[in-house]
């Protein structure tokens, strides 16, 4: 992909979980500390870009969030995706002390990308509607000073009486269909700007495809999520007909637990076919990514 990366795993697991059987190690805060100490001393800490994913626990967290800061002291202009991993669907996946420790990472990010659920443990805000969404994005901007959130997986019963009805579902919808309120391609900026240094995007999850809002314009926010969801959902649908040429097993609990291999050939066969459709990574001009439209007045009452 040409891009020089330094990975440094918070786990090390046989195998993904949803397999149901796994095992490993996951790397302690001493360790980490140890890692970060060492890569500063030899000279090799010196990204322009950070990413920062799943972190078991609290001390490991503290780690990283002292990592950060000292990356931003050096390097004020230091790009930083956090991507908050508490949790899906109202189930924690983390150790609780991680909360209150992510919320003081909030103002060192660039952008965060966190769902539905993350967006409602970090603000304490329950999101049942446009009003709550609302009110959750501006504490993340305003209180927090987030200047770029996108919220992934909101499921679509919670907004549904709540959007325009351009923003709905329609019988011929595509798989990966974008919304588009302005009508003007990527490159153009509309006429009116609001709050330029803050922006969001809300990724609507309907059906089995999904759609892409952008409440307040960012060409290069729009431009990099676009491409990220459009080709994630390429990424899906090579490994959806990958798989479909398999006799694997149904998906069956009751099965499962009778026969101890059966859910583990299914989870191979359906494993990402990421290395497979690297050549979907490496495009950079293709009709296939959906561009974004602007939600007009997303943010009035």
């Amino acid at each position: 992909m040409g891009y020089d990366v330094d990975v440094v795993n918070t786990v090390n697991f046989s195998n993904h979980s949803g397999y149901g059987h796994f095992g490993g190690t996951k790397t302690s805060a001493e360790e980490l500390t140890r890692i970060f100490n060492l890569m500063q001393q030899t000279d090799v800490l010196i990204p322009d870009r950070l990413l920062t994913g799943y972190i078991p626990n609290a001390e490991s967290l503290d780690s990283v969030h002292k990592l950060v800061k000292t990356l931003k002291t050096t390097k004020a202009d230091l790009l930083y995706v956090l991507d908050p991993v508490l949790g899906d669907s109202g189930k924690l996946y983390v150790a609780e002390n991680c909360v209150p420790l992510y919320r003081q990472m909030l103002p060192l990010a660039t952008i965060i990308t966190p769902n539905w659920f993350e967006v409602e443990v970090l603000t304490e805000i329950p999101l049942t509607d446009l009003t709550s969404l609302r009110a959750a994005l501006h504490k993340l901007h305003k209180t927090y000073q987030v200047p770029n959130v996108v919220i992934s997986s909101i499921p679509l019963s919670k907004l549904s009486t709540s959007l325009p009805s351009d923003l709905l579902p329609t019988s011929s919808m595509r798989p990966a269909s974008s919304i588009n309120g302005t009508n003007k391609p990527m490159g153009e900026e509309p006429t009116s700007l609001q709050t330029p240094a803050n922006r969001s995007v809300l990724l609507l999850t309907i059906l089995n495809g999904f759609k892409i809002v952008w409440p307040i314009f960012s060409k290069s926010l729009a431009y990099a999520t676009s491409h990220a969801l459009c080709k994630t959902h390429a990424i899906l649908t090579l490994t959806h007909h990958s798989a479909s040429t398999l006799s694997l097993p149904s998906s069956d609990d009751e099965l499962d637990a009778r026969e101890p291999g059966r859910k583990s050939r299914r989870m191979k066969g359906r494993e990402l076919r990421i290395i497979q459709g690297q050549e979907i990574f490496r495009r950079e001009a293709w009709d296939g990514v959906e561009k974004m439209g602007v939600w007009e007045g997303f943010w009035k009452d």
